[in-house]
């Protein structure tokens, strides 16, 4: 700018020392030099100041965080509420199809088994009514098997010793059942169990840190994650449990329906 007005000074010196003739020549020649020279500068000078204006105002540019989630790392950190989870779903899918195989088993039996049980026993043939009850293999095949080996003595002992097989195959057909019951209730604890623990991480996270998501997110996919897991394995367990009681219910029922067909066997007239 210095410069600029430097320049306009020397050019009104030269104006004011000369006659008009030289001065119409020194225009004619130089005007349109000087003036193209003293507007390139104030151009410049102009475009320099708006320059140093615009760095002086802008903002720093930012850098936006890393939104890539380690899963690995998030999984291990609720490591000891998960691992607990998965190991009760894992229990309880075996223990349900391991107890439905067994179920199934007790609840097949030949159509005509209780006719030949009939027969035999009409026919004295006692011996052959135990064969064919222990070829059967079946809860009801047991059951009737020791009501035969009572047979000749009280009709109260027979019906004893029928019932107390019959509880010792209920509870048998119940093995491991109430592990289902457990899990159904045990794991949504736990996920409701990691959910409080990960809201603690997200407090302490906000009060060291602010209320900053990025230290948040961490705790927040702990609290979320334990809680679905936890109903995920709590709902499987449920289902199972109440389906395999609804089918051991079908076992008693057709054991407490042959022990009466049987002692309705027994007492009735010989001829």
């Amino acid at each position: 700018m210095i410069e600029i007005c430097s320049k306009a000074y020397i050019m009104g010196q030269i104006v004011l020392n000369l006659n008009d003739d030289a001065l119409h020549r020194i225009l004619r020649s130089n005007l349109y030099r000087y003036e193209t020279t003293i507007l390139m500068d104030f151009l410049f000078f102009l475009q320099d100041g708006l320059s140093v204006a615009g760095q002086a105002v802008s903002t720093p540019e930012t850098v936006a965080p890393s939104t890539d989630i380690d899963f690995l790392a998030e999984f291990l950190k609720g490591a000891y509420i998960y691992v607990p989870q998965i190991i009760l779903s894992i229990i309880s899918v075996y223990i349900f199809f391991e107890r439905t195989q067994a179920i199934n088993k007790a609840l097949k039996e030949e159509g005509n088994f209780m006719e030949k049980i009939k027969e035999y026993i009409n026919q004295g043939k006692l011996d052959s009514a135990k064969n064919l009850c222990a070829t059967t293999q079946t809860p009801v095949a047991r059951m009737i098997e020791k009501g035969i080996s009572r047979i000749g003595k009280d009709m109260s002992d027979i019906k004893a010793a029928i019932e107390n097989v019959g509880k010792l195959e209920i509870y048998t057909l119940e093995k491991n059942v109430s592990f289902l019951a457990t899990s159904a209730g045990a794991a949504p604890m736990l996920g409701f169990l990691g959910t409080v623990i990960g809201m603690v991480g997200v407090f302490n996270s906000i009060k060291v840190n602010g209320p900053d998501l990025t230290s948040m997110g961490g705790d927040m996919m702990l609290a979320m994650i334990t809680t679905v897991v936890g109903l995920i394995v709590g709902i499987i367990a449920f289902v199972a449990y109440n389906t395999l009681v609804g089918r051991i219910g079908k076992v008693i029922h057709k054991m407490e329906a042959r022990a009466v067909e049987f002692i309705d066997i027994l007492e009735q007239p010989t001829n």
